[in-house]
């Protein structure tokens, strides 16, 4: 995580002496930091934070607190836990709010791995959401998908053959799951799967905390001729639950230049091509 900058305070009217520094980080720079010591080290607690961060114990907590909100992080006795680490997933809502600069630079370069006519698959995800934003108004082709929100923003586009995946809607992700998605997918081949991620290692590949999305996401790996996993860089070095590819079944990762150079190297060596937006 990049050096955090101190910042002067806001006035405080608690009356203890040491109040005058109550908050020397700003609020939002404060949930950063602890959003990437909880991806981290998977727990963090209330005391620790407070005399890393100079601030009190109270801070720490009402900081918690909105970070559970937003659905990021989930209060456990003394502390918090991030949501990811414990197999849960936050909503879409909530995804929109990450990284939205890095997304958006991520789908400008997946739109050059478009292919010229043909098909194209668009898992769910919001990442993926920006992508299919960003097609180009003249692009024409066949679109797979079995995100309800992206196949709505498609909806109205005259030139692309839309075709929405049936099954089972799963809440959190508005992806459509199940027997119905993966037997449809099984009688498709496609030209471009454009595919997101919970997580991504050289060792563990692809993967996502939840098994029926991950059945549907194999089946989506099977059904194309090329695959191209949009991760940002907080998904790199991150493992979760179900595996759906192995490192070497991904023909390219487009991820950001947060990531790590030496780690973009790595995931290269190991399959895929690798490009950071």
């Amino acid at each position: 995580m990049a050096a955090l900058m101190w910042k002067s305070v806001y006035p405080c009217d608690m009356s203890s002496g040491d109040a005058e520094v109550e908050d020397r980080l700003l609020p939002h720079e404060r949930h950063l930091h602890i959003l990437e010591r909880a991806r981290t080290h998977s727990r963090v607690e209330v005391t620790a934070l407070a005399r890393e961060l100079e601030v009190t114990s109270e801070t720490i907590r009402r900081d918690l607190t909105v970070l559970e909100q937003q659905g990021r992080l989930r209060r456990v006795h003394g502390g918090a836990v991030h949501i990811e680490r414990l197999g849960y997933e936050p909503s879409v809502t909530a995804r929109l709010e990450r990284q939205t600069a890095e997304k958006k630079r991520i789908a400008k370069a997946a739109v050059g791995l478009l292919p010229e006519g043909g098909s194209i698959l668009l898992d769910s995800g919001t990442t993926t959401m920006e992508l299919a934003r960003r097609l180009p108004a003249d692009f024409e082709a066949s679109v797979v998908t079995n995100s309800l929100t992206i196949a709505a923003l498609l909806s109205e586009r005259p030139r692309i053959e839309l075709l929405v995946l049936g099954g089972r809607l799963r809440d959190v992700t508005k992806a459509m799951v199940g027997p119905w998605s993966t037997s449809s997918l099984e009688r498709l081949r496609i030209d471009v799967a454009f595919l997101g991620t919970n997580g991504v290692t050289p060792e563990a590949g692809f993967t996502t905390p939840d098994l029926v999305e991950a059945e549907v996401k194999r089946a989506m790996v099977a059904a194309a001729a090329r695959v191209v996993c949009l991760a940002d860089h907080t998904k790199i070095g991150q493992t979760q639950l179900c595996r759906f590819a192995d490192i070497t079944e991904v023909d390219v990762l487009v991820t950001d230049g947060g990531l790590d150079e030496a780690l973009a190297d790595e995931l290269a060596a190991a399959g895929p091509e690798v490009i950071r937006a």
